[in-house]
């Protein structure tokens, strides 16, 4: 079996690319029928309100639900006090099986965490080349498995996905998919030293072919067992544990909604006009 984890589904309401303004399924789906890949995973194109951008992607999930799962993504600054509210919707209702953050939203939160634990849900969360952040949520959630997609940098840096290299070797519940990397040599050099046991395939449809994304599994020439880890087998070991009821109630989150005060943020990227002062 083969089974895409990495793909958005829906429209968004940004209008300034196509990653928040459509991303729609009728050619990826031609394309992955003719790859051979059986299911995929689907999840938002970015959105200003997450909760509106799940419930049509559950639409779209429930509607197929052989063929497609489903995960919640999360705003982690304009969801913040109701995260773990839309993940219990997201569990029970809409049947998802994780979570997604991008940082080009805004940094992971300890909610997130915390809500993926009380659900055991994996979280793929797009650090967009701030690899450093792994080794935090490895330590402080070592019962969390965090995928971090596109080897930590869809963009090709080239530094950031060596460096992610070295958390995939040091920690367990840390892994990562092959979606978007275009340094191959990298890829393969990932693989040999972190074992296919921490890949996922994934393609970051619609906007990318996955039979191309696919074809880069298959240049690897594991395996058979470890190629159908990549392809399938590591994505089921990660969902195999979701938990329909909350094994904990976190606390909610005390901060109010809105943008956060510098106090949140890392003192050394402020903006040097910025008064405020490290403590």
């Amino acid at each position: 079996m083969i089974i895409d984890s990495h793909c958005h589904a829906g429209k968004g309401d940004g209008l300034t690319g196509p990653w928040d303004t459509d991303a729609p399924l009728a050619d990826y789906l031609n394309w992955a029928t003719e790859a051979g890949i059986q299911k995929t995973v689907l999840f938002a194109a970015f959105h200003s309100d997450y909760s509106v951008a799940n419930k049509e992607v559950a639409g779209i999930v429930n509607r197929q639900p052989k063929q497609f799962y489903g995960y919640v993504f999360i705003h982690p600054e304009r969801d913040r006090g109701r995260v773990f509210q839309m993940v219990k919707t997201a569990v029970q209702q809409y049947k998802f099986c994780g979570i997604k953050v991008h940082r080009y939203d805004a940094r992971i939160t300890r909610e997130i965490c915390e809500a993926a634990r009380s659900f055991r849900l994996p979280v793929l969360y797009d650090v967009m080349g701030e690899v450093s952040v792994v080794e935090l949520l490895a330590t402080q959630y070592p019962d969390v498995n965090f995928i971090i997609p596109h080897l930590g940098s869809f963009a090709d840096d080239w530094k950031a996905q060596l460096a992610l290299i070295d958390h995939l070797v040091r920690h367990s519940n840390i892994f990562t998919d092959t979606s978007g990397i275009r340094r191959f040599d990298v890829l393969k050099l990932a693989v040999k030293r972190a074992g296919a046991r921490k890949f996922l395939f994934g393609s970051d449809g619609p906007w990318l072919h996955p039979g191309v994304e696919l074809a880069k599994i298959y240049a690897l020439h594991l395996p058979a067992r470890e190629q159908q880890m990549v392809l399938s087998g590591n994505f089921l070991r990660l969902i195999a544990n979701v938990q329909n009821q909350p094994l904990t109630v976190p606390k909610t989150s005390m901060v109010p909604a809105g943008m956060l005060t510098a106090e949140f943020r890392d003192p050394w990227l402020l903006n040097q006009n910025s008064n405020f002062v490290p403590k």
